[in-house]
């Protein structure tokens, strides 16, 4: 399971609604606790993907450094990546699959029209086969 506090899931909406057409992304970072993967923070990152940033997202290698660095300065860790679908459902796709690690979760906005949508959450499995849902709790502020 993983909860988001309703802020950071509005910003990630608005992150996917600024960035339509073209698929926006970032990181997810916090802290495991209790069994929950407790998000404190979405940091929004540039999609550097060189083509079809309509359907493509890439995290340049210094960006990521980057993150893991800020994460381990406010002793949090990377939980995962969010990103966004152009009218397209919140649910990975074969490239999504392709990119994913094992353990990480994934959060998908659909963005329809520059609305956005549906958010879920993913994990992919460990032999990489297969994206499984998971719950997606929001928590209202001041909550944990």
């Amino acid at each position: 399971m993983i909860a988001l506090p309703a802020a950071v899931l509005k910003d990630i909406r608005e992150h996917g609604r600024a960035s339509y057409p073209e698929e926006c992304c970032g990181a997810l970072l916090g802290a495991l606790r209790d069994g929950v993967a407790r998000v404190e923070e979405a940091q929004r990152m540039e999609n550097a993907s060189p083509q079809r940033r309509e359907r493509r997202f890439e995290i340049e290698p210094r960006a990521y450094l980057c993150i893991e660095r800020r994460a381990e300065e406010l002793g949090w860790t990377v939980l995962g990546f969010y990103h966004s679908h152009p009218d397209h459902p919140a649910a990975p796709s074969a490239y999504d699959r392709e990119q994913a690690l094992p353990f990480l979760h994934y959060v998908i906005v659909a963005v329809e029209g520059g609305r956005p949508g549906e958010a879920t959450s993913w994990i992919l499995s460990e032999d990489r086969g297969v994206f499984e849902p998971e719950e997606l709790l929001l928590e209202a502020p001041g909550s944990v």
